[in-house]
């Protein structure tokens, strides 16, 4: 062998030899290296590093066979290399970098070769390093057979400097399949690891956590918060409410005499509060996308969307488990008809049972809590039904993986996720477990626990609103049938009814509008659609719920009204494929239904694939939701305890709550969030116990002010490390609940049919494209009471936001939304100051002031209590006080004018057909013995006075921000 190689060397005298250039003549022989592989290190380093640089840099001009090579320089083989090009013969030069032209193209410094030419996709320095480092060592470049041997043995490490492998179902080709990624990347895809906490550097485990990354950067951790900041932040986090003054006197006094006792028995107050669900549940429906309507052209109203918002409330105010909720609301139709074939043995009664909708309670719950896969926005119109079907399947995919597992889904649809370890087959397993899953509101039982409270007067007035454009419409027909009944006659032909004439030929029947001019044609189009929003609504008072079944396709996809067949064919198995680039015409492979398989969370424990699913229609969904819900299932664990942490702290521990992927923010204190999951994984998965842990910590209880603040902003200027509490300003739904809370108006009663409050009336009564017409006015309830319940349960349209919410921060639902913007833009301090809303608080508000005390030092003293929940001091005292003096002489002179209501409203349309403007009235019937608000002009210029002083404190940093 020796021998050889000195012969080899001597055909080559003429040459430098490095001793890269040893190695490879030394491999070009077959020589075995050091790990006794048939290859060498340079052929490894070529294999794994300098060959995917040429693919993905040079091939696109320098090697693509269906265009002209450019500068006749190929780079797909060594021998071309070394060939050169038209104008460079010393490309190449094996055994020496610095001599390769190639390298000086690659690190531009060449100006006419500069390689590639676009800045974007210029090699990085370690790629140029590889290439020189490949060159040195004789630019060798093994067969295709050595290149897969190569990669074989590379797919058995699991850890090298390009990263980790993550073992999955496998992309749509090697390349993806076996690609590697930064640790720090896959981190939450890893599994939960176990982190202890010793108690010794802390006495709370969260401190201990927090607590461990000051030393390093230089700084410390504020102190704490006052007892008056401490009741009011823990009030509003758990409750979204003003502590009231009770509260705030009772917590002081305790506070004084045993600090930890008293903050212990507030937080359990407020979690045993009723107000604590309606808080979270808030949270959980901006994630879950809730709406009252269903939005795109026709908006049409989910009417029983509400049974599903009151579950939500139910559910955190009863502690429900969180692996409970989760496979409720994926499976709860599953889990309801499972229970009631259990129940009912007879094939005949269980079909009549599933038909009307004879559910017990637990099962009515269930199927309330699947109303959570009716949530996204759907209208299948103009759509055609595969089409919409897709549309709909791939919106709970991205849904379900956003909501419980923190991940984005949506990319997958196309081709393998280009960050995160998710091929497009387990998207389309995925999918599959969601393909036989159709829409339908089902009859399923009022629970007991369920508000019904207002349902004969909102069905009285839905009736006369629907009576109103079901005779006005049955006019119009009435008009028109008459007319075709003359055509029939007059063309010796019997009467076809207008459904029946249809599909008529057109010489066989009358014109589609006989009798009707253009302005009959235009109305009838608005009263037939009245006649549908209204009889939808009158749903709104019927057992029924926002669900789904398992079944084929029907025959007919609609959002006004969808109902589950009597009778659903056994057997029926849908197919699933993978869709290349989402296209339905585009079957690739067929595959099962299956959960993601980069986890390592198997779906079950018998058969060769562990991450598969049944089959059958039924319970496809339900062993998803489970294997979702599995504890040992990492990315639903620490999702929701992230989004726990975020809501208490204004800013998540991993700061993207709804894409914990490779492009989402990593998590500041990762240790932490794996302790926090685990022990809320390990403690039953119970949130109470979560946010009692987190709140008892001096982490949380800090002050919002910092002594050493300038430090703390270079250092660390986003706060990720948590030295001081983040103040925040308080959400839409808090500044609306508060104003009603101090002003004595706010009703608490829970649950039942949304509330109408008011909206601005230009708002309101503005006219609101739907398919076909203009959707009816917007009308309030008719009382203050029903007006002013809590904002969680007012009426939510995708397509008519209320204005004073969506200034502040309401997410749109259209979207899952993992964090409310607080952005501070001109048209809040508008609102603030001469909104009808804010107008009429300030007013009600100084009536519940003149009832305290006649006393003005009083009212105003009681005023700062009940905003600040702290008492005025002296110097606020007297500015208020002269303030309130200035305001009764200006409103002395002065006269408001009276609110006037409409009862009726002209629109005006364009006919589609004749392109001509019609008009018809819409009535507006609770105005007709509506019970506004107090009015100014029904008021003292005393109490005006009064509320403008309310007013001011309304528009106050200290209301609308807590510290």
């Amino acid at each position: 062998m020796i021998l050889l190689v000195v012969d080899f060397f001597k055909k080559f005298s003429n040459r430098v030899f490095t001793a890269g250039a040893a190695l490879w003549a030394l491999s070009a022989l077959g020589v075995t290296n050091l790990h006794g592989e048939q290859w060498s290190e340079g052929d490894r380093l070529f294999t794994l590093k300098v060959l995917p640089v040429i693919n993905e840099k040079c091939l696109g001009c320098h090697g693509d066979p269906q265009q002209k090579i450019k500068g006749n320089f190929n780079v797909t083989s060594r021998e071309h290399l070394l060939s050169g090009g038209d104008t460079i013969s010393d490309a190449l030069f094996p055994g020496s970098a610095d001599k390769s032209f190639i390298i000086k193209a690659v690190k531009w410094e060449d100006e006419e070769y500069e390689m590639p030419p676009k800045e974007n996709d210029r090699l990085t320095e370690k790629q140029i390093a590889y290439m020189e480092e490949w060159i040195n060592m004789g630019a060798p470049w093994p067969d295709p057979s050595i290149q897969k041997a190569i990669h074989l043995k590379e797919r058995e490490i699991y850890e090298n400097e390009d990263g980790v492998l993550i073992q999955n179902s496998g992309g749509l080709g090697d390349d993806w399949t076996y690609r590697r990624y930064k640790k720090e990347d896959v981190w939450a895809f890893q599994p939960l690891k176990p982190v202890a906490f010793d108690g010794k550097s802390s006495s709370h485990p969260v401190d201990h956590f927090i607590d461990a990354k000051y030393p390093s950067k230089g700084i410390r951790k504020t102190g704490r918060a006052t007892p008056t900041e401490l009741v009011r932040r823990a009030s509003y986090d758990l409750t979204g409410l003003p502590p009231t003054l009770e509260m705030v006197d009772n917590f002081l006094d305790e506070y004084s005499k045993a600090p930890e006792s008293a903050w212990y028995n507030l937080i359990d107050q407020l979690l045993d509060s009723p107000q604590y669900g309606e808080r979270w549940a808030q949270h959980w429906l901006d994630v879950a996308r809730y709406a009252d309507t269903g939005g795109y052209s026709n908006d049409y109203e989910r009417s029983n969307a509400w049974r599903y918002r009151d579950y939500v409330i139910r559910a955190f105010n009863s502690d429900k488990p969180y692996n409970e909720f989760i496979v409720e609301q994926l499976a709860g139709d599953e889990l309801a008809d499972r229970s009631l074939e259990q129940r009912i043995k007879s094939p005949a009664d269980l079909k009549k049972a599933k038909t009307l909708g004879q559910y017990n309670e637990k099962e009515s719950e269930y199927l309330v809590a699947s109303s959570f896969l009716r949530m996204g926005p759907w209208d299948p119109a103009m759509v055609k039904k595969p089409e919409a079907r897709q549309l709909f399947i791939d919106d709970i995919v991205n849904a379900v993986g956003q909501t419980f597992l923190s991940t984005t889904l949506r990319c997958v649809k196309c081709h393998d996720h280009k960050f995160d370890p998710i091929p497009t087959k387990d998207y389309y397993r995925f999918y599959a477990a969601f393909e036989g899953t159709q829409l339908a509101e089902r009859h399923a039982p009022f629970l007991t626990s369920e508000n019904k409270a207002g349902f004969e007067e909102g069905k009285q007035l839905t009736q006369r609103l629907l009576d109103f454009a079901r005779g006005q419409k049955n006019k119009l027909v009435a008009k028109r049938e008459a007319a075709a009944r003359k055509w029939y006659e007059e063309n010796g032909k019997e009467y076809v009814g207008h459904n029946e004439r249809k599909d008529l030929p057109d010489e066989e029947k009358p014109p589609r509008h006989v009798g009707l001019d253009f302005i009959d044609q235009g109305r009838l189009k608005v009263r037939e659609q009245d006649d549908w929003i209204w009889s939808r609504r009158l749903e709104r008072y019927q057992p029924m719920v926002q669900s789904v079944y398992n079944g084929p396709m029907p025959n007919f996809l609609n959002a006004r009204k969808l109902r589950m067949p009597q009778s659903i064919k056994a057997g029926l198995m849908p197919t699933s494929y993978i869709l290349l680039g989402g296209a339905l015409q585009a079957k690739g492979d067929s595959v099962t239904p299956g959960v993601l398989s980069a986890l390592g969370v198997r779906s079950h424990q018998d058969g060769e694939d562990a991450f598969a699913v049944t089959t059958q229609m039924n319970g496809r969904r339900l062993q998803l939701a489970q294997w979702i819900a599995n504890p040992g299932n990492p990315l639903t664990g620490r999702s929701i305890v992230n989004r726990i942490w975020q809501f208490h702290f204004g800013k998540a521990i991993a700061g993207n709550p709804n894409n914990f992927g490779a492009k989402g923010k990593k998590p500041t204190h990762p240790e932490l969030l794996d302790w926090l999951t685990q022990e809320f994984v390990g403690g039953g998965c119970k949130f109470k116990k979560l946010h009692k842990l987190i709140m008892t910590s001096e982490t949380y209880m800090m002050s919002t002010s910092h002594p050493d603040i300038q430090q703390v902003d270079e250092v660390d200027p986003d706060n990720s490390l948590f030295s001081y509490f983040p103040s925040r300003r308080l959400s839409a739904e808090e500044i609306r609940d508060t104003m009603l809370s101090v002003s004595g108006e706010l009703n608490f009663a829970m649950g039942g049919v949304p509330s109408m409050p008011e909206m601005n009336l230009e708002v309101a009564l503005q006219p609101r494209m739907i398919q076909f017409s203009i959707a009816p006015a917007y009308q309030p309830s008719r009382t203050p009471k029903q007006r002013n319940r809590r904002s969680i349960y007012m009426y939510r349209v995708r397509g008519l936001a209320n204005p004073f919410l969506e200034i502040f921060n309401q997410p749109n639902p259209n979207d899952s939304c993992e964090e409310r913007d607080s952005a501070a833009v001109s048209p809040q301090v508008f609102s603030l100051l001469n909104s009808d809303l804010v107008t009429d608080r300030s007013i009600a508000f100084a009536l519940r002031l003149e009832q305290f005390s006649p006393e003005k030092d009083d009212q105003i003293a009681k005023a700062v209590q009940l905003v600040y929940s702290r008492e005025p001091n002296r110097n606020e005292l007297n500015f208020l006080s002269d303030y309130v003096s200035k305001m009764e002489k200006y409103h002395s002179e002065t006269k408001p004018e009276k609110r006037i209501y409409p009862t009726s409203i002209t629109r005006e349309l364009v006919e589609e057909f004749s392109g001509r403007p019609f008009q018809y009235e819409e009535i507006l019937p609770v105005y007709e013995d509506y019970v506004p608000d107090t009015q100014a002009h029904e008021v003292s210029p005393g109490t005006r006075a009064l509320a403008d002083l309310c007013l001011l404190l309304f528009n106050s940093n200290e209301f609308i921000y807590l510290h």
